[in-house]
């Protein structure tokens, strides 16, 4: 028999500054993964125009 215990959040008591702290370490917090998912464009993207630079030759 399968035992089906679900969790329901009906609402989230926080002060106003404490959220406000919450959002600006979380925006800081994303910085190095912008910078790293740009350069794993950057590479990506290198690889992928080269391969059509050379098919184009």
């Amino acid at each position: 028999m399968e035992n089906n215990n679900g969790v329901v959040v009906r609402d989230i008591s926080m002060p106003f500054g404490s959220m406000v702290v919450f959002m600006v370490k979380w925006a800081i917090a994303s910085i190095p993964a912008i910078i790293i998912l740009w350069g794993l464009v950057m590479v990506f993207g290198g690889i992928l125009s080269s391969f059509f630079l050379e098919l184009g030759r």
